[in-house]
C-alpha cells in the first residue's frame, strides 16, 4: 500500500489515519505536504465538530521516513513544520490517539494536537539529538509548555524513549488505556466533545493556546450565538442541549 493519510467523517467526528505500515506509518515528504489541505477541507466541513489522528494497526507514527529527512535543505523540516502549525491551528478539538511508536515527527503531531490519549505499552520520543538535526523553535515551545522545560530537555537532549506511565506524569498525555481499549474510550470522549458546545470549545482553544486580543470577537460570537441561551434552558429543563454554533 502506497503511503498515505486516509480520512472519515462519522456522527460529526472526523478521523485522520497515517498510513504507512511498512514503514511504522514514517511520514513521506508527500504526507506532510499533504495534511495542511486535509485539515483545511475538514475544518470548512461543518459536519465536523472534532477530529481524531491516529496511526494505522499498532504504530502511531514513527516519525520522517529516511528519504523525506534526505530532502535538500531544510525542506523536511518545513514541511513538517507547516503540517504541525495546520494541525494546532485546527478549530474544533482535536485528539491524538497513540499506540505503539510516538516518535520524532509522530511527537511533532501528537504534541500539536489538544489532547492525547495512550494504549498502555506506547513509546515517545523526541529525537533529532541522534540525527544532529536542530528541533525547530516552534516544536520546541510548544513540547515546552506541554511537558516543562526539564521533560523537554532530557528528550531533546537525550533523544531517549519514554513510556506510558512517564508520559502521564509528565502530561505528555492526558489518558492511558489497557491493550484492546483505546478505541472504544476515544469513541467515548470524542461524542463527548461533539455534544458539547463548539462556541465554548473555540474560545477556549484560542485563549490556552496564548492569544490574548480575541475577548471582544468571542464576546460578539457569545451575543449572536444562541448557545448560552439554549445551554440554561437545557439544564433548566433538564434536557441534552442543542447546541448551533458553528452548524
Amino acid at each position: 500500500m502506497e503511503p498515505q493519510l486516509k480520512d472519515s467523517v462519522t456522527d460529526g467526528i472526523a478521523t485522520v489515519v497515517i498510513a504507512n505500515p511498512a514503514k511504522r506509518n514514517a511520514m513521506s515528504a508527500a504526507m506532510w505536504r499533504a495534511l495542511p489541505g486535509v485539515l483545511d477541507r475538514l475544518a470548512a466541513d461543518r459536519a465536523v465538530r472534532a477530529l481524531v489522528l491516529t496511526g494505522e494497526g499498532d504504530t502511531f507514527c514513527a516519525g520522517a521516513g529516511i528519504s523525506t529527512l534526505r530532502e535538500p535543505g531544510d525542506e523536511q523540516q518545513s514541511l513538517a513544520v507547516r503540517a504541525e502549525e495546520a494541525l494546532a491551528a485546527f478549530p474544533k478539538p482535536t485528539l491524538a490517539a497513540v499506540r505503539g511508536f510516538c516518535v520524532g515527527g509522530g511527537s511533532q503531531l501528537a504534541a500539536a494536537c489538544d489532547l492525547r490519549f495512550a494504549e498502555e505499552g506506547a513509546r515517545f520520543g523526541i529525537t533529532p539529538s541522534k540525527l544532529g538535526i536542530v528541533y525547530p523553535s516552534s516544536s520546541t515551545r510548544r513540547l515546552t509548555a506541554l511537558v516543562g522545560p526539564s521533560t523537554a530537555k532530557y528528550l531533546l537532549f537525550s533523544g531517549e524513549l519514554m513510556d506510558t506511565e512517564r508520559a502521564l506524569r509528565t502530561g505528555f498525555v492526558d489518558e492511558v488505556h489497557p491493550a484492546g481499549e483505546l478505541d472504544k474510550r476515544v469513541g467515548e470522549f470524542a461524542r463527548v466533545l461533539v455534544s458539547r458546545s463548539l462556541l465554548t470549545q473555540a474560545a477556549a482553544k484560542e485563549f490556552a493556546d496564548g492569544h490574548t486580543d480575541r475577548d471582544a470577537h468571542w464576546a460578539e460570537q457569545a451575543r449572536g450565538s444562541g448557545d448560552t441561551a439554549e445551554g440554561v434552558a437545557a439544564f433548566l429543563e433538564r434536557r441534552a442541549p442543542r447546541f448551533t454554533y458553528g452548524v
